[in-house]
């Protein structure tokens, strides 16, 4: 049996290919980027001239070849799928089906290119019915845009996957649909996602440009100023759209519409307090909206709210939230924007395949360059068109011009024909005798007999004279560019007319938004107060006189910070996801007894952003010239120093402090002097000592992602971060807790201090192999009192224990004995230092 060597040279060697030796890493970038592209042109992103994707314009073009006219009869979808994996798109039904549902459901888009029959789904994310219950035929726009000016002479077609028969590259469009109904793609490396606007306006929009090609985008925002939703809603305009559309990316806050009615009554049930919502967010799935409420309702995260209905029929939607009737229901609105998808943002990503020399690339544009785009297609394809009619129209005035000489010789025509012994001899007598062409003397041989009447003559005549017009206007068109562009605007003008319709989402400025705060809580002058902060995350404010000030209940929750501070501060709150937020003081609800617990903190917090430290300061007492700075160190143990003045002009939607990988969070942040050290605890019992410097955390920009603090093992995470001010308290020792109940006190001087990036040191061994390090704390003297935090998220209580019990011994002891030992399930979840005087 021959090697594998040698069956290579003899596979090498034969006619039938030859082995060609390629590097992995070569062949891999080769195939990936065919596969991207393939993906990218052929599947994800649609077009700039037509604003379709591949598939749409499939769909379209097989019902245009059906025959599915507005005006014509509903066909089976399951008819129209067939046609489309048959002729020109071989992929899958339900994708093609998918699709098509689409451009049928008018919440969707915001003018459907198709008109349905049956379930095509709902807002509730409903399914459509099966293809085969289903129907639909071209709409009016989507025929009137797209399919009216099809024809092979006015765009090009290419044969099908099969070559069997021709499909169009582009369809002709009347209108921008990218911009009309907007599209979502998602491609290899890059994703579009642009908002469906109003007809009207973008009609206007494209005039404008056309009679001013030096438009700025500002100046084409005055004719077309937002987005228009299917939805509604409302857009909340925070000054960014000039600059969302002149760099082809941004966000956009879309709110939906809710009314509050102070005197809401229900058939059997006294009045209440109601808030009333009839419009979402674009692509806000309802049921999934009100199931959120509820989920927020029994978490306590929303209070005050008795009832959810949705109330939603034919005539549109209604959901109506009852609340207390004592209840601040314009606060509870507020909630409700905050913490659910009542409030979203849109991402905007103007990205869309351009047609180069050399193929179509994918590319981000702005506003004004996409519309400019669609005027150069448009004017590309009525050239074509026109340039099309004025031959058809040359060549019909040609054969009229031979049959109009062979009527004033009609005789002799005759004669000649009759004459002729073939048809050939007459085609031949009629061009030498008349003086007529080919092309005139084949026409006037198939004219039948009844065109020779005198009635036919005028007509003849009336048929010629009107050519000659249509030729001189279709020359006039094809030799002045503005009558070209003339003729372009009275098109949209008429488009417009017919399809245009008022505005669907309304806008509104931020600075008509204000955020509303209890009466409460507004101060009228700075006063001291105490903010508290508990371990489920709730946050109050407390007059530090009150008899309740420190108290905290020992089975429901366990306050975990106190802050001493004024009204007319702040709380900066850095998040998981890398933002510093200001939240003002005076926003903070103050508490009048002891058995209430605040409100989440999250609910002050923009949506989705999870609280990870505190810090609070006056913007006032850090100048431009201040060189105070914050260490943020992030789960991945990558730690930087940004300088404070980068947070003084911050604005109330707060800023972007870190760059962070996926999966990673911002893990701790503080306001750290340069002549401090810290310690960073990990789950194994690993300490790493170092130095708070610039040399050792160098400064970095808010973009930077940091600088590896300390090596972490494949299962290992931080537990957390100490500050040591040696200096001062040359004594200072860490308490180190685990999670079965176990703690040991170790000197901080003890510990070497490494440089950045080292592994620190091992300072405690683990007892039973399940346990990890779960706490740490710096203390500064042994007159303290040791707090440990035990059970799950959702069932606390709290040990105290003094901390001089703690041996200093290489594994620590089990500090419950003799107090409740752990249940099963139980963990040490947190410590708490009472009385620490750092």
């Amino acid at each position: 049996m021959a090697s594998d060597r040698q069956q290579l040279d003899i596979f090498a060697n034969s006619a039938q290919g030859q082995v060609i030796p390629t590097a992995l890493h070569s062949e891999m970038q080769r195939s990936y980027l065919e596969y991207a592209m393939s993906v990218i042109v052929g599947r994800a992103l649609p077009s700039v001239r037509d604003g379709l994707k591949p598939v749409h314009r499939r769909i379209l073009y097989a019902m245009h070849e059906l025959g599915l006219l507005p005006d014509r009869p509903f066909r089976k979808c399951a008819r129209v799928v067939g046609d489309v994996l048959g002729k020109y798109h071989p992929h899958g039904d339900q994708s093609v089906y998918d699709a098509l549902v689409r451009l049928v459901q008018d919440f969707s888009c915001r003018y459907p290119l198709l008109a349905g029959h049956g379930n095509f789904g709902s807002v509730d994310d409903d399914p459509p019915a099966a293809m085969r219950y289903t129907e639909c035929r071209l709409a009016g726009v989507g025929q009137s845009a797209l399919l009216a000016e099809l024809n092979e002479a006015v765009v090009d077609f290419v044969p099908n996957f099969d070559g069997s028969q021709p499909e169009p590259v582009v369809l002709p469009a009347r209108l921008p649909i990218l911009l009309l109904n907007g599209a979502v793609g998602i491609a290899v490396g890059m994703a579009t996602n642009i908002p469906p606007h109003n007809l009207g306006e973008l009609v206007s929009a494209v005039i404008a440009l056309i009679d001013r090609p030096h438009l700025s985008t500002a100046e084409l925002l005055t004719f077309m100023p937002a987005p228009d939703f299917p939805t509604g809603g409302i857009i909340v305009d925070d000054g960014g759209l000039v600059e969302t559309y002149s760099t082809g990316r941004g966000a956009i806050i879309v709110r939906g519409t809710a009314t509050i009615d102070p005197d809401y009554r229900v058939k059997g049930k006294r009045s209440r307090q109601a808030i009333v919502v009839t419009e979402l967010p674009f692509q806000v799935n309802k049921s999934a909206w009100i199931e959120k409420v509820a989920e927020l309702v029994e978490q306590g995260k929303l209070s005050d709210i008795l009832d959810v209905r949705d109330e939603s029929d034919r005539s549109g939607m209604r959901v109506v939230i009852e609340v207390r009737k004592e209840a601040n229901s314009e606060l509870i609105l507020e909630k409700l924007y905050r913490q659910t998808t009542l409030q979203i943002n849109f991402g905007v990503i103007l990205l869309a395949l351009k047609t180069t020399g050399a193929g179509s690339q994918p590319k981000q544009m702005s506003l004004r360059e996409l519309l400019q785009e669609f005027i150069d297609f448009r004017e590309e394809t009525l050239t074509r068109k026109y340039r099309y009619e004025l031959q058809q129209a040359t060549h019909k005035l040609h054969l009229i011009q031979g049959f109009q000489v062979s009527i004033e010789q009609i005789e002799l025509v005759i004669s000649l024909i009759r004459n002729a012994k073939d048809t050939a001899e007459a085609k031949q007598l009629l061009i030498d005798r008349i003086g007529v062409t080919v092309t005139q003397a084949q026409a006037i041989l198939e004219l039948p007999l009844r065109r020779l009447t005198a009635m036919e003559r005028q007509s003849l005549q009336q048929s010629a004279d009107n050519l000659t017009q249509e030729i001189q206007h279709l020359e006039k068109l094809l030799g002045d560019r503005k009558e070209l562009l003339k003729a372009m605007k009275k098109d949209l003008k008429e488009l417009q007319k017919a399809y245009g319709d008022s505005r669907r989402t309304k806008i509104m400025k931020l600075t008509d938004l204000q955020p509303i705060i209890p009466e409460e809580t507004t101060p009228l002058t700075p006063v001291e107060i105490l903010i508290q902060i508990t371990y489920k995350g709730y946050i109050r404010a407390v007059d530090p006189e009150s008899r309740f000030n420190r108290n905290y209940p020992q089975t429901d929750d366990v306050i975990l910070h106190n802050y001493t501070t004024t009204t007319d501060r702040e709380l900066l709150v850095f998040t998981a996801s890398g933002k510093a937020i200001p939240v003002p003081i005076h926003a903070i609800p103050l508490i009048k007894n002891n058995k209430q617990k605040g409100v989440p903190l999250i609910t002050l917090l923009p949506a989705g952003e999870q609280p990870v430290s505190y810090l609070p300061w006056e913007r006032q007492a850090y100048g431009t010239d201040s060189c105070a700075s914050i260490i943020l160190l992030s789960s991945t143990a990558k730690i930087k120093r940004s300088p404070v003045t980068e947070f003084v002009q911050m604005g109330s939607r707060g800023l972007l402090t870190t760059k962070l990988k996926d999966q990673e969070q911002l893990f701790w942040a503080d306001l750290v002097p340069i002549d401090r050290q810290l310690v960073i605890a990990t789950t194994t019992g690993r300490l790493l000592r170092m130095r708070a410097d610039e040399e050792q955390i160098p400064i970095l920009g808010r973009t930077a992602m940091g600088n590896i603090a300390m090596r972490l093992g494949s299962a290992e995470s931080l537990v957390g971060v100490g500050i040591l001010d040696l200096l001062n308290y040359p004594d200072t020792e860490i308490v180190l807790i685990t999670a079965l109940g176990y703690g040991r006190r170790v000197r901080a001087d003890s510990l070497r201090l490494s440089p950045r990036g080292s592994i620190g040191s091992q300072v405690i061994k683990f007892q039973q192999k399940p346990d990890v390090l779960r706490s740490i704390g710096v203390i500064t003297n042994a007159n303290l009192t040791l707090t440990l935090l035990i059970g799950q998220d959702h069932s606390l209580r709290t040990v105290d224990i003094p901390v001089p019990t703690i041996p200093d011994t290489p594994h620590g002891r089990y500090l419950l004995a003799g107090a409740p030992e752990l249940e099963t399930g139980e963990q040490v979840l947190k410590i708490k230092l009472l009385n620490c005087m750092v």
